[in-house]
């Protein structure tokens, strides 16, 4: 993989990360989690909502970062974009794996929607890993 198709591939993982941010702000209401958020102790529904909040700050700074300095990374010529890269691909290589290994099946199983999404974030959080590893160790 050549330098521009990695800068393109970064930038498109760094408009995918805020484009999840925005859209955590709003999981309550698409998920319709109002009425069971409400019905669970508040220090359980604050701590919900404060890492909703850092999980958006944290994707966001991850986006604009990378959109600003892609060129950067993609060329490798500074250690901290590496570093950078690594982090933010070791996140969501995590993230990978626990929507793999942590959801119950439950969640989707036999609901061909639900399926369709599951799948859709996993190749999505698999292929946002791939890219920052990629950039961070590739050749």
């Amino acid at each position: 993989m050549n330098n521009a198709q990695l800068f393109t591939l970064l930038r498109t993982a760094a408009a995918l990360q805020l484009a999840v941010a925005l859209l955590n702000l709003f999981l309550v209401p698409l998920l319709h989690w109002k009425e069971d958020l409400a019905r669970v102790p508040l220090l359980l529904r604050e701590v919900f909502q404060v890492h909703a909040w850092f999980i958006s700050v944290t994707l966001t700074i991850f986006g604009l970062m990378t959109w600003r300095f892609a060129v950067e990374i993609a060329a490798h010529t500074n250690a901290i974009g590496a570093w950078l890269a690594a982090g933010i691909g070791i996140f969501w290589a995590i993230r990978t794996i626990l929507q793999v290994t942590y959801y119950s099946s439950s969640h989707w199983g036999g609901q061909l929607a639900r399926t369709v999404i599951h799948i859709v974030l996993l190749f999505m959080y698999g292929g946002m890993s791939a890219i920052y590893l990629w950039a961070a160790f590739g050749t």
